[in-house]
C-alpha cells in the first residue's frame, strides 16, 4: 500500500496469455457460466434444467435406498413364464387346443358339482341320426349341462339342411331335451348336369341321389328349385298330365316346358298355365294328340296350338304328299 492507504498495484491483472489485457482470470466453471449467459432470456441462463436434474437425482437415490417389494421376483418370473407360454401358443397354432382344454376343465368341475347330463330326450329325428344330432349340438360324454350353450347348439342344428327347426331345452340339474323338425325330400333338381335332392322350400338336402329318391318329380334349370312347389301343385290338378310327366324344365326363370315320357315337349305359356293344361288334356282326350308321332306341342299362343311332327312322321308326310301329287298328275 502507498502512504495514503491505497494499494500500490491494480486489482486487475493480465490474463494467462500474457497479453497485458486488463481483466480478471476466470476458471472453467465460471467461464462456462459466462459463455452461456448470453443464451438465456434477457442475457441470463435459465436455472430450471439444473434444478430439475438435481431433483431427479435425489429421487433416484432415494428409490435406490428403498427395499424391493416382497414377492416381486416371483411375480416377475410368473409374468415371464406366462409371456413365454402365450408366445409359444400363438406361434405354434395351439390356441384351439388351449380352448378345448379350458372347456374340458370347466365341464369337469361342473360335472363334479352335479351338473352332468344324465338324461337326453330327443324327438323328431328320422333322416338325421341321433349321434349326428348330439355331435352337432356339442353334447358329448364330458359336456356339462351348466356350460352347454343352448342357443349356439340350436344354431348349429339348424345349419343342417335336413333340420327346418330345432329347440334345445336345459332342465336342471341333469336333463336335456332336444326337439327337431325335419324337412322332407320333395323333388329332384338338375342344374348344370348335376342332380340334387331338394325340399319343398328349395333347400338342397343331398347332392347325392340315392335309389329311394328316384321316384321324385324332376325339375330342371336355374331357379327351378324355388318355383317347383307352386308349379307342381298346378300339375297335380291334372292327373292325366302328371302320369306321363318325366321332367319340368324352367326356361329363363319365366315359364315352363314339360318333357313327357314318350319324348314329346309341351311348351307352356308364361301366364294362364292352367288354361293351357286344360286345353292340352282336352286335345289328348278328343284327338289322342299325345299318342301321335310328334315331337312338340307349342301352347304359348292363346288362340292356337302348334304341333311339330317328328322327323320320321314329317318324312312320311312329305312322301305321301309327293305320291298324291303324282297321282293327280297321272289322272290329268
Amino acid at each position: 500500500m502507498d502512504g495514503g492507504g491505497r494499494l500500490d498495484q491494480s486489482l486487475m491483472r493480465s490474463g494467462p496469455s500474457g497479453t497485458g489485457q486488463a481483466g480478471a482470470s476466470l476458471d472453467g466453471p465460471a467461464r462456462s457460466r459466462v459463455a452461456t449467459a448470453g443464451r438465456g432470456f434477457g442475457g441470463f441462463a435459465p436455472a430450471w434444467p439444473v434444478a430439475w436434474r438435481r431433483f431427479a437425482g435425489r429421487c433416484g437415490a432415494r428409490l435406490d435406498r428403498l427395499p424391493a417389494p416382497p414377492g416381486i421376483g416371483v411375480a416377475a418370473t410368473a409374468l415371464l413364464i406366462a409371456a413365454t407360454l402365450s408366445y409359444g401358443t400363438v406361434k405354434g397354432d395351439h390356441i384351439p387346443d388351449l380352448v378345448n382344454w379350458f372347456k374340458d376343465a370347466r365341464d369337469t368341475v361342473a360335472n363334479s358339482l352335479g351338473f352332468h347330463i344324465a338324461t337326453i330326450a330327443l324327438t323328431g329325428s328320422k333322416q338325421v341320426s341321433r349321434e349326428e344330432i348330439l355331435t352337432t349340438a356339442g353334447v358329448s360324454g364330458r359336456a356339462s349341462l351348466l356350460f352347454l350353450d343352448a342357443d349356439a347348439a340350436r344354431a348349429r342344428l339348424m345349419a343342417n339342411p335336413w333340420i327346418a327347426d330345432a329347440a334345445v331345452l336345459k332342465l336342471y340339474p341333469d336333463r336335456l331335451q332336444i326337439t327337431v323338425t325335419e324337412r322332407q325330400a320333395f323333388a329332384l333338381w338338375q342344374k348344370d348336369g348335376r342332380l340334387s335332392v331338394i325340399a319343398a322350400d328349395g333347400t338342397v338336402l343331398e347332392s347325392f341321389v340315392e335309389n329311394r329318391y328316384l321316384g321324385l318329380p324332376l325339375v330342371v334349370g336355374r331357379g327351378a328349385q324355388r318355383q317347383a312347389e307352386d308349379f307342381l301343385a298346378v300339375i297335380d290338378r291334372y292327373p292325366a298330365i302328371r302320369a306321363v310327366l318325366r321332367a319340368s324344365i324352367l326356361v329363363a326363370e319365366r315359364r315352363w316346358n314339360l318333357r313327357l315320357g314318350n319324348g314329346i315337349d309341351v311348351r307352356l305359356p308364361e301366364a294362364n298355365v292352367e288354361a293351357a293344361l286344360a286345353r292340352l288334356v282336352a286335345l289328348d282326350r278328343d284327338k289322342k294328340l299325345l299318342s301321335r308321332d310328334i315331337d312338340a306341342v307349342d301352347m304359348r299362343l292363346p288362340d292356337r296350338v302348334i304341333v311339330r311332327l317328328s322327323d320320321v312322321a314329317a318324312q312320311a308326310r312329305a312322301d305321301a304328299l309327293k305320291d298324291k301329287k303324282k297321282k293327280k298328275a297321272g289322272d290329268a
